[in-house]
């Protein structure tokens, strides 16, 4: 099949693949939209099940990155990076050499930064071979954290503003007592339970790694749940926070929560399943609004500004939130479709 007629290409401008059969690395850069600035977007290795199943979420991811970037105000355009493989078993300093050359060779049209499975030390591995790489001299940062170019402790931080935002939305009270189911417990994962504990939250965590669970279980008083059953639970809100399109109409149909809202790009598994949440009587909140706390700190990174500079930005999540959800109610639609009609209204 070509890469024109896959379900996900979207006129993305550019596709390229890559592999270094010295490294073993095997590698896709997608470019989605360059009209409001250079495409940047993560780089992420992920163990996938195929070829077509990477080829499918560089597809989606760049896409999403676009989007993403325009809502959160950014001059920037969206692109994604996918390596095939393993990170905690496969990844080698020469693959992320080879990774570089291959950034390199789209001379400036797709900028790295982090992303699932890769570190800033990884990246910067890579920017031996590339200047395209961006989050690696980091000068601002959120909660104190080390300045250290890692956008994670960010992303989770909006995430966190943008759950709060949602719950008062619906529920008309602040996050005591609040039950919260999170899928997934990366760096974002466990960054947004962090948050959510403090203020009092009922934490259910899931994770494919069973030392991550026991973290959660350890550090934040959480309830651990298996993988199968994290849809079933009668929680106020469920946060997606590991892989995408697991908002299908067969888990949909599971979910007893008020609020979707969670760190995972591309939560639905098709564009009609955000009709699905509306007609259950579920508020969603778009990912690539609620999560955009990432690109945001890189973008912080590149100009002159300042911890309440950044943190002010990430906020912001929250007025767009709210005027999503006002303008989703007002017409009738659901919020995902509302989410891209005004993305679309800054990068067309």
């Amino acid at each position: 099949m070509s890469v024109f007629e896959h379900s996900e290409y979207d006129g993305h401008e550019h596709v390229a693949f890559y592999q270094d059969k010295t490294t073993g690395l095997k590698a896709i850069i997608a470019v989605h939209n360059s009209n409001l600035g250079s495409a940047l977007g993560g780089c992420r290795m992920w163990p996938y099940g195929s070829d077509e199943e990477a080829l499918r979420d560089v597809l989606r991811l760049s896409k999403g990155m676009t989007y993403k970037a325009a809502m959160a105000g950014l001059k920037q355009g969206g692109g994604k990076a996918v390596i095939i493989g393993n990170p905690r078993t496969e990844k080698t300093i020469e693959k992320m050499l080879s990774m570089g050359k291959f950034i390199d060779s789209l001379s400036g049209q797709y900028i790295s930064a982090e992303d699932s499975g890769l570190t800033v030390d990884d990246l910067k591995v890579m920017s031996r071979q590339t200047k395209y790489v961006s989050g690696i001299h980091a000068n601002y940062h959120i909660n104190s954290e080390p300045a250290d170019g890692n956008p994670a402790p960010s992303t989770a931080y909006g995430v966190y503003v943008g759950l709060k935002t949602s719950v008062e939305h619906v529920m008309k009270s602040d996050l005591k007592g609040v039950k919260v189911a999170i899928q997934g417990l990366g760096h974002v994962g466990t960054r947004l339970a962090r948050h959510l504990h403090k203020k009092g939250v009922k934490l259910f965590v899931t994770d494919m790694h069973p030392e991550n669970i026991e973290k959660a279980v350890t550090e934040f008083s959480a309830t651990a749940v298996s993988p199968e059953d994290i849809y079933d639970l009668d929680v106020d809100v469920f946060a997606p926070c590991a892989m995408g399109a697991i908002l299908n109409a067969k888990n949909i149909a599971r979910l007893k929560v008020k609020v979707v809202a969670g760190a995972a790009n591309n939560q639905l598994a098709k564009e009609e399943c955000g009709q699905l949440l509306v007609d259950k009587g579920i508020l969603y909140a778009p990912d690539y609004v609620l999560n955009a706390g990432g690109i945001i700190d890189i973008y912080h990174q590149s100009i002159s500004s300042s911890d309440k500079e950044l943190r002010d930005h990430i906020e912001k999540i929250s007025d767009t939130l709210l005027e999503i959800y006002h303008r989703a109610k007002s017409q009738g639609l659901s919020t995902n479709i509302v989410a891209n009609q005004i993305a679309e209204e800054r990068f067309g």
